[in-house]
């Protein structure tokens, strides 16, 4: 008889999980704002912001001149400056308080000023200087201001040293120029671009971002439907804590098992992004971020009371987790309160490892820190949710018994 009711009970709880798997997938396709979430954002997201980073650099960034010194030698610099493929020098300002008018029109983005003693310096063997004002609203406007007149004046320092020098011969030049030959190599981002280091990360905090939106919308929605405004249902099948957990777990891991892989394989291919990690171990670091994500999503859902609510404590969220998390700003840099926050999301842990493994080609043993943590999210995550939905299932009971009894008592005194 023993052995009759536990197989009851095992066949009755794996009934109800996967009614609850059901139940779940319906409201993700059936729920317009879930849909959205799940679906509509993870696809267009991701191709909005390549295609916004999709020239990795910027060229032809507008610049205006002021040259004080207009001789020979300043024109020559501002020609080159010119030529070169990050700046276009669109005017020529009489003096600072113009170009600053211009900059604050947005007519140009910095602001080059030689001086008055430029050539004159230059001619009796003393160190001149040209001055670079940068509009630093936008960072890449600065990196291109500064990498073009960087360039141009190394190249007219070589000049003038080999002029100087007296050398006979054109290897004598070469030694002059460059005493010691340098070369500059791009590790794992040859373009220097702004999407090929961002962008990864990017599609990661995506996944997690949605989830969380997703999920606490239909917790909302839940709380708004049932009865008594709790996040179960009475319903015979919402009966066991596991069965609710692993039921609604299941649903949203198949959903974004297939979305992670558009975002995560397809998206950067279409865009000729960086992809040298290999195939299983990208599929194997996934799996514990998907779940850590998905468990972390059903715990934070307890705060969600109704649809709204999930947008106003989530969406502004995101930038924050991206900059704690040391890929758009160096973790060394990062306050240790900061760092020890950014534990507590798995965005973390999954952007730097995805990075290594995509971006830099590292192993499965090489992230091997971030793939435990996220396995230890995991399991903590599910512990939590577990707690969480346990709590749900005993608060209507609760809040049944009580309607119970005072419709009881009400029926008693009408009789």
């Amino acid at each position: 008889m023993k052995i009759t009711k536990l197989k009851d009970i095992i066949k009755e709880g794996i009934n109800d999980l996967f009614y609850i798997w059901k139940q779940e997938f319906r409201t993700t396709f059936r729920d317009q704002g879930v849909l959205i979430f799940f679906i509509i954002v993870p696809l267009g997201y991701p191709i909005l912001y390549s295609f916004i980073y999709n020239n990795e650099v910027v060229h032809e960034v507008p610049a205006v001149v002021v040259d004080q010194s207009r001789s020979a030698l300043s024109r020559e610099y501002l020609r080159h400056v010119d030529a070169t493929p990050d700046i276009q020098i669109v005017s020529h300002c009489s003096d600072m308080e113009e170009a600053k008018l211009m900059l604050k029109e947005r007519k140009a983005y910095g602001i080059i000023y030689v001086p008055n003693d430029f050539s004159t310096n230059i001619n009796t063997g003393k160190q001149t200087q040209v001055s670079l004002y940068c509009d630093m609203s936008g960072l890449l406007y600065y990196k291109a201001m500064l990498l073009a007149n960087t360039a141009v004046s190394l190249e007219m320092n070589k000049e003038i040293k080999v002029r100087r020098a007296g050398n006979t011969t054109n290897r004598q030049d070469e030694i002059t120029a460059y005493p010691i030959v340098y070369e500059d190599v791009s590790i794992f981002n040859p373009t220097n671009g702004f999407a090929a280091f961002l962008i990864p990360a990017v599609l990661i905090l995506i996944i997690q971002q949605t989830l969380l939106l997703g999920i606490g919308l239909a917790a909302g929605t839940a709380r708004e439907q049932n009865r008594f405004k709790d996040l179960v249902p009475i319903n015979r099948h919402y009966n066991g804590t596991l069965r609710i957990v692993l039921g609604k777990g299941l649903s949203y891991f198949m959903v974004y098992a297939l979305v992670s892989v558009y975002v995560l394989c397809v998206v950067p291919r279409l865009f000729s992004l960086n992809q040298i990690g290999a195939p299983s171990d990208l599929l194997l670091f996934v799996m514990p971020y998907l779940a850590a994500c998905i468990f972390f999503a059903m715990t934070t859902s307890i705060a969600i009371r109704n649809r709204e609510t999930c947008m106003l404590i989530f969406v502004f969220t995101s930038v924050p987790l991206l900059f704690i998390s040391g890929i758009s700003w160096p973790g060394s840099a990062i306050p240790p309160f900061w760092k020890y926050v950014s534990y507590i999301f798995p965005s973390t842990f999954g952007i730097n490892g995805f990075v290594r493994i995509n971006n830099m080609g590292a192993t499965l043993s090489e992230v091997a820190t971030e793939y435990k943590a996220l396995w230890i999210q995991a399991g903590v995550y599910f512990l939590t949710t577990c707690w969480v939905y346990r709590w749900q299932i005993l608060s209507s009971r609760k809040h049944a018994i009580a309607k119970y009894k005072e419709l009881k008592k009400r029926r008693d005194e009408r009789l």
